[in-house]
């Protein structure tokens, strides 16, 4: 697959549709210390004069971890003949099973971070924020998605992303 560099300013997406259905792996780490989980929620656009990605992830996730290690990152998004394998990746731990053996998708480095050879489009990040929202600041509505006495009752971590560069495979 042949990925090529797409402008900041030319990126085209359909916003409400890009992390909800379409998905994407976020990656943190380095090549010897990495580790991928699918996300739904997130959104692009730009903060204190740079364009960003604003993602949330709660704190029991493994990847957590190594976003707090390591401020290299990637969102890649893939093709629908890969939507089995980010369901493993979004389902099971990198903490309990090897996804990346069980999937088959092939982990590559790009300008420090990791991202994965079959990826239709990778945005390239650097972590510029990360802090936990506060729950008690949630309305009502939305408590639904933290259950108390559950582990999901965490609420999410904030992280805003520099992009730093788009590739994207031209087919």
């Amino acid at each position: 697959m042949t990925m090529t560099d797409i402008s900041l300013t030319d990126l085209e997406i359909h916003s409400f549709t890009r992390f909800d259905r379409d998905w994407a792996l976020l990656t943190a780490g380095t090549s010897d210390d990495f580790n991928s989980m699918t996300i739904s929620w997130g959104g692009l656009g730009t903060i204190w004069g740079m364009p960003v990605a604003f993602l949330v992830v709660k704190p029991v996730r493994y990847t957590f971890e190594f976003l707090c290690r390591h401020d290299e990152l990637t969102l890649s998004w893939f093709g629908p003949e890969y939507k089995k394998a980010l369901k493993i990746f979004g389902s099971k731990s990198g903490r309990d099973t090897d996804r990346v053996a069980e999937t088959g998708l092939t982990p590559g480095e790009v300008d420090g971070a990791i991202s994965y050879q079959e990826a239709n489009e990778v945005m390239v990040c650097r972590k510029v924020f990360m802090q936990q929202l506060d729950r008690s600041k949630f309305p009502e509505e939305v408590l639904q998605w933290y259950p108390e006495g559950t582990r999901e009752e965490h609420a999410h971590y904030l992280v805003i992303a520099q992009v730093k560069r788009i590739l994207r495979d031209q087919k």
